[in-house]
Formats: structure tokens, C-alpha cells, sequence
């Protein structure tokens, strides 16, 4: 069958969205401009990375489209291209905290149990 374009499946999409908030300093970024835009200079030092290293992950958030800029003179502003990524990372903090509260009680768990001999032990 010639000239059918078939969709991406959903899921699909999905995951590449997920792939570009797969890096810490993507993750940064973000949760910087979660307060308002910023201009590269303004995110260097507050994301800690090497000014190559933060344009190239400006490039992958700006190619997924979760951000937008706005030139001012020489400067560029970056900014959340949707107010809802706010709460994607709200969401994402909340679970995260849930789990790591669960991993600590099976630590805890773990703890006060009786240890087990070592094999010379036995």
C-alpha cells in the first residue's frame, strides 16, 4: 500500500517523551523554569554543567518541545512550553517520595531482623 503514513502508536510517543526528561540536567532545567524563563547565563550556574553540555540539553528539550525561547538582543530565554510540565514534576516528586519511604521501611525491615549466619558459620 503506497502513501498510507501509519500513526505512532501512542505508547510510543509516550516513551520519547519520557526519554527527554531521562537526564538529570534536563530534569534541572526544567524544574528552574518551573519559576518563570531564564536566559542561558542565568541557567549555568544554577544547572552546573559546562556551557556546550547545557546548550545540548536545551536543544533536546526545545526538539521534544518542552520548552520555547524568546530572543531579547543577544540573549536567549527559555521557558516551559506547557504550564502542566509543573505538575508532571510535582507528580514524579510525589511518587518518588513514595517509594523511597517504602524502600526505607524494607531497610528498616531488613535491619531488625535476625541476622543470618556467615557460611563458615554453619
Amino acid at each position: 500500500m503506497q502513501g498510507v503514513v501509519q500513526a505512532t502508536p501512542l505508547y510510543e510517543v509516550k516513551a520519547e517523551f519520557f526519554k527527554a526528561l531521562g537526564h538529570p540536567s534536563r530534569i534541572r532545567v526544567l524544574e528552574l523554569l518551573s519559576s518563570g524563563q531564564k536566559s542561558v547565563s542565568e541557567l549555568l550556574p544554577l544547572v552546573g554543567i559546562n556551557p556546550p553540555h547545557l546548550s545540548q540539553q536545551l536543544a533536546i528539550l526545545k526538539r521534544a518541545g518542552l520548552v520555547q525561547t524568546q530572543r531579547d538582543g543577544t540573549s536567549i530565554y527559555y521557558s516551559l512550553a506547557f504550564p502542566e510540565l509543573i505538575e508532571v514534576l510535582a507528580v514524579a516528586r510525589r511518587v518518588l517520595i513514595d517509594v523511597l519511604a517504602e524502600r526505607a521501611g524494607l531497610l528498616v525491615d531488613l535491619q531488625a531482623s535476625a541476622p543470618l549466619p556467615y557460611p563458615g558459620e554453619l
